[in-house]
């Protein structure tokens, strides 16, 4: 069995390749079985979860990743997600490969996120918002540099130091970077808004979008969590990961919840997009809105990839 760690795993989900490779797994058939989420300690200073994501596919691949996510980890300087990935072979259930499950999440998630943009977004948009430093924020210019002509990139975090050290890092690779210190401002300004972050309270409201723009929302993947508010939702056009967005994220519950949106105003879920089965934005005043929790599907395909490549 091989082990691949961070570095390796990283230097092997380029997104240029991470990006076509989830649009193509998106257009097979792959069994994803509904993650398990499990609450630990739910009671003490410090309540985590744990979720469990399997998923296999007829290449062969079987595979499962274990996720702990701790939010309140960042006041005392670790990371508030860790996960682990097993990739095994689906015909036979042999263990293959132990792969950097942080990596594979950080990275999926991102070019998951870019994959929706290239669908959804204006294909001139070059202006993009990220909401949150962390280490998928970090990720997402990269990601729709890929699919997106972007050049100017804003970024706003809770912790201004930590938006200020994601700039720096951005500047340094050609980005046309600043820290955005009004949010509302910022997303005026933006041809792209997405957001990456375990707010429990909306940050981003309708009035700040302006026509045109792609707001996406792949913070949240639980019913307590938001990054946005109901009005969000309300005459825009709305897309999904996949089903289970609507059962699980706060983004998507709350304006449910309220009669904001209807579920039949749910255009389209990303295999819908990639099978060519919805056409995504049909125009350029358009607000589209993304909303991801997430999906085995994802995960899988980037450790395929990861494998392929040292077999």
């Amino acid at each position: 069995m091989l082990i691949i760690d961070t570095e390796k795993t990283r230097a092997l989900l380029p997104f240029e390749q991470l990006v076509p490779a989830l649009a193509q797994a998106f257009r097979e058939e792959v069994q994803v079985p509904l993650r398990h989420n499990h609450a630990i300690h739910p009671d003490s200073a410090m309540p985590g979860c744990m979720l469990l994501m399997p998923a296999w596919n007829n290449q062969g691949f079987l595979g499962i990743k274990t996720v702990t996510i701790y939010p309140q980890n960042t006041a005392v300087g670790l990371p508030g997600l860790h996960s682990t990935y097993m990739l095994h072979s689906a015909t036979t259930g042999a263990p293959l490969a132990l792969i950097d499950g942080n990596e594979i999440t950080s990275r999926r998630t991102a070019a998951a996120s870019a994959l929706a943009a290239d669908y959804l977004s204006r294909a001139q948009s070059s202006s993009l918002l990220v909401v949150g430093a962390g280490r998928v924020a970090s990720l997402l210019p990269y990601a729709y540099r890929v699919v997106r002509p972007i050049q100017r990139v804003a970024v706003w975090d809770i912790n201004p130091a930590q938006a200020a050290r994601l700039v720096d890092q951005l500047q340094a690779d050609g980005f046309e970077a600043q820290v955005a210190d009004d949010l509302g401002q910022a997303c005026a300004a933006a041809d792209i808004v997405t957001c990456a972050t375990l707010s429990t309270t909306p940050l981003i409201r309708r009035e700040w979008l302006k026509p045109g723009t792609h707001l996406d929302l792949i913070g949240g993947f639980t019913p307590l969590m938001r990054e946005s508010d109901d009005a969000c939702f309300d005459g825009t056009e709305v897309f999904i990961d996949t089903a289970e967005a609507p059962m699980k994220a706060g983004d998507l519950l709350s304006p449910l919840q309220s009669g904001v949106l209807q579920r039949t105003d749910i255009r389209a879920d990303l295999a819908a997009l990639c099978r060519d089965l919805h056409p995504g934005r049909t125009g350029e005043l358009q607000i589209t809105v993304f909303k991801a929790v997430g999906t085995a599907l994802e995960d899988l395909a980037a450790a395929q990839l990861v494998y392929l490549q040292v077999t």
